[in-house]
């Protein structure tokens, strides 16, 4: 009597086991937390603390203001002392520091510059009445934008909010390129070309629809397109290198670490502890102080975000150049014993 074996069991549509359900919970509950971290903790910890301002006029006076602002806000500031009103709007000009109080002409003035940042200039007009009453004046002493934000953005929202999409679009750049374009070479190629003309929509758009930028147009293209590039070609290089994973590394970098730590919003020594210098050293938090740099600071304080930028740009495209290397095939036995022989035969 012949026996016929069963059938196998069909798994493809049967439930998943419970412990592949409880590694899925985990991994999600694990991320939204991280996601929290990444976005949150920046503004929560955010204060003002060394946050370099000048302070001008005499000795005394200099010393005696000093006292009172480490009262007042303690290790919020760092002291520049200058001797007089012009000195110290050289320094905010030159995005040394954000802002002053000025005690050279006997009167107290604050003068700020909220193009620096609108957020250290609303913390500077804020101690200005507390100033006032420690001056003996009775009422707030006198402030003074020197580089204020557009009239048309006087909150500076829409750079703020700018910062996001910048680090979207070379994200985006690296995820289309990599799925619709062979090749290292072409792929870096196209992320240049896509830094140029996705720099050129959106600084018009923020310059001459939102009206949230002033100064060149051309300079202001320059910094966005900087900052599309590094990101872009850094996520490339990446993932020309290590795959996926390498894909994965370049993104959560950029996303989870370099936006919340630009401090593009407030201002990176506004953010807690050592978070602010780590953001000035990757190409969201470079692209935003470079922005501010070309949009109303006559490019004074572009040097040190443009080399970090150009830094990463050129990583990234030597990591590309490593990966297009490591992808070419080697080349045979037979084809290097065949070329000799065809040279002989010529």
């Amino acid at each position: 009597m012949s026996t016929q074996a069963a059938p196998a069991a069909d798994t493809s549509h049967s439930p998943s086991p419970w412990p592949a359900v409880a590694r899925a919970v985990t991994l999600l509950t694990v991320s939204i937390s991280l996601l929290l971290i990444a976005f949150a903790w920046p503004s929560v910890r955010s204060s003002v603390h060394d946050v370099p301002i000048a302070v001008a006029g005499p000795a005394p006076a200099v010393q005696q203001m000093t006292a009172v602002l480490d009262q007042r806000l303690p290790d919020g500031f760092e002291i520049v002392e200058v001797a007089d009103t012009a000195a110290a709007e050289r320094l905010i000009r030159d995005r040394e520091v954000y802002g002053a109080i000025d005690l050279s002409s006997g009167t107290p003035q604050v003068v700020t510059a909220s193009a620096g940042s609108a957020a250290v200039a609303q913390a500077l007009n804020s101690i200005a009445t507390g100033l006032g009453r420690t001056q003996g004046v009775g009422t707030a002493v006198a402030a003074r934008d020197l580089v204020p934000l557009p009239a048309d953005d006087p909150r500076g929202a829409g750079l703020a909010a700018g910062a996001l999409p910048l680090v979207m679009g070379g994200l985006l750049a690296a995820l289309l390129l990599t799925r619709l374009v062979r090749g290292s070479i072409r792929r870096a190629v196209g992320a240049l070309a896509f830094a140029v003309t996705g720099g050129l929509a959106v600084a018009a758009i923020l310059q001459f629809w939102f009206g949230s930028l002033d100064g060149s147009y051309a300079a202001n293209t320059g910094a966005v397109a900087l900052t599309v590039a590094a990101i872009a070609l850094t996520i490339l290089g990446l993932e020309s290198l290590l795959g996926y994973v390498g894909f994965g590394l370049g993104a959560a970098t950029m996303m989870l670490i370099g936006n919340p730590l630009s401090g593009t919003a407030t201002a990176p020594e506004m953010l807690p502890d050592w978070s602010g210098t780590l953001g000035q050293l990757l190409p969201p938090g470079a692209g935003g102080q470079l922005l501010r740099s070309t949009a109303f600071f006559d490019a004074h304080g572009a040097t040190r975000p443009a080399t970090v930028l150009a830094a990463w740009l050129t990583l990234g495209t030597v990591l590309c150049l490593a990966g297009d290397l490591r992808r070419r095939p080697p080349a045979t036995t037979e084809e290097t014993a065949v070329q000799p022989a065809a040279h002989a035969a010529v």
